[in-house]
């Protein structure tokens, strides 16, 4: 419940606001007593939201201001040497396990948490599900040391979620409050929180849900934090998990600048993005396995960076374009050096998607130098007509070795459909769009634009 007090003279008060749907609670009182209590039930949670918005600006307005909660709980031990070593090689169990022993030695629960995650790892059956129990209990018992009193009262909603491995939180999720719930805290807040604490030194894995759920939906700032804040042991990043047009569209998402990712995070893995207007600069993720951008509208400047990024490991591409009405400006000519298989060797997965330019992009791949190297083909959500099915379908041998074609949501016709089926082993057709598109207006839409 969001607190805020009020000290002046001999004034020393408190005020706790909270809403779940369209119920309102209040709660005030000197500091240091448990106050009175008042509950308002309003017909509309619209009504419930303009309520609690206008008492916290009259009390903001009065001199009130938040305060955040503290922390509660043991100190955890740290030997910064046996860290050194996990940090060396985040994903290696014996690090883990030697610094387990020495914090067992020290008393500090981490160490048996770390020892009963390991056990559970190795075990199967009805052993591994007694130890998940332990598990499950242990960090229940001991989250003021391990996750901390204003994590753990964020923790197993929308705005915050942990994977444990072995001791350590090794994936998180953050992200806004739902539309029912009072944002105690901001993105920005919890995630510096969550990347403050002992128990996240080495994460692995972060995910950025919805930043915003009123406005625009600005990743700018947060990208900024975790470039200064996370671990070097990140390996995968996932900036823009919603669902769009659900929770927001993707048009009205801003990705903004990742250049300070790629010194932060040299190791990195996985790179995720969704949403618009990203900025690239030069590309230099020498690790990185697998890029993916999805976008209703990616401008040129994007395209060319993402063709000429530095990635000799990357397994997996995929790249929506997006419609020209929102501002997608890269053309078939910008992406040459992809299709020409330029700095990918290890290249095995290619998605060229959402784009206005896919009929072009059928006739250039039969001949393009990464094709033979693929697997896995993507050119979903695009604007392939029966003419580039056509195309395809004179060049088949070109296509015969993948193990996986993808042209769902295209502007396919039945009976094309079914033949291009038969181009690989496995050839996903799925739902195909309608075809608007006339003499008179030959501009045909991408599946994702707004």
């Amino acid at each position: 419940m969001p607190r805020f007090e009020f000290k002046e003279g001999s004034s020393n008060k408190f005020w706790e606001i909270t809403r779940n749907e369209a119920v309102l609670t209040t709660r005030w009182g000197r500091i240091g007593t448990e106050g009175q209590e008042k509950t308002q039930t309003f017909k509309r949670e619209y009504e419930a939201r303009t309520a609690y918005d206008k008492q916290v600006l009259e009390k903001t307005t009065k001199g009130y201001t938040r305060v955040k909660p503290t922390e509660t709980g043991p100190e955890p031990k740290s030997n910064k040497e046996l860290e050194a070593a996990i940090l060396r090689d985040p994903e290696a169990a014996e690090g883990y396990l030697v610094y387990g022993d020495w914090l067992q030695s020290q008393g500090d629960a981490r160490g048996e948490l770390i020892a009963l995650q390991h056990a559970q790892s190795q075990a199967k059956g009805a052993e591994a599900t007694a130890l998940k129990k332990k598990v499950a209990a242990l960090l229940k018992k001991h989250q003021g040391l391990l996750l901390g009193t204003q994590l753990a009262s964020m923790h197993g909603g929308k705005t915050l979620s942990v994977d444990w491995h072995l001791g350590f939180i090794r994936g998180a999720r953050v992200a806004v409050a739902g539309y029912d719930e009072d944002p105690e805290f901001q993105v920005d807040e919890t995630l510096k929180l969550l990347l403050a604490h002992p128990s996240a030194r080495f994460l692995q894995e972060l995910t950025i849900g919805l930043a915003d759920n009123e406005g625009e939906n600005e990743y700018g700032a947060i990208i900024r934090i975790i470039a200064k804040s996370a671990p070097g042991t990140l390996r995968k990043l996932f900036i823009g998990d919603f669902v769009f047009p659900d929770d927001t569209e993707i048009s009205w998402t801003h990705v903004g600048n990742v250049v300070p990712l790629y010194k932060a995070f040299p190791g990195l893995r996985s790179l995720h993005l969704r949403g618009g207007e990203p900025t690239f600069g030069k590309i230099d993720l020498p690790e990185l396995r697998e890029f993916i951008m999805e976008t209703g509208g990616l401008d040129r400047g994007s395209v060319k960076a993402i063709a000429a990024a530095n990635w000799p490991k990357l397994q997996k591409l995929e790249v929506w374009f997006g419609s020209e009405n929102y501002g997608a400006s890269g053309e078939l000519k910008h992406i040459q050096p992809i299709l020409d298989a330029t700095g990918l060797p290890e290249l095995k997965h290619l998605g060229l998607c959402n784009a206005e330019f896919t009929n072009e992009l059928a006739a250039a791949l039969p001949k393009s130098k990464v094709l033979p190297q693929l697997e896995t083909l993507d050119l979903s959500r695009g604007t392939l007509t029966d003419e580039g099915a056509a195309v395809l379908l004179a060049n088949a041998a070109a296509f015969k070795h993948l193990k996986r074609l993808d042209l769902s949501l295209n502007l396919l016709s039945t009976k094309v459909a079914k033949s291009v089926a038969k181009l690989c082993a496995d050839v996903v057709i799925g739902r195909q769009r309608q075809d608007h598109s006339d003499e008179e207006d030959e501009h045909r839409y991408v599946a994702v634009g707004e």
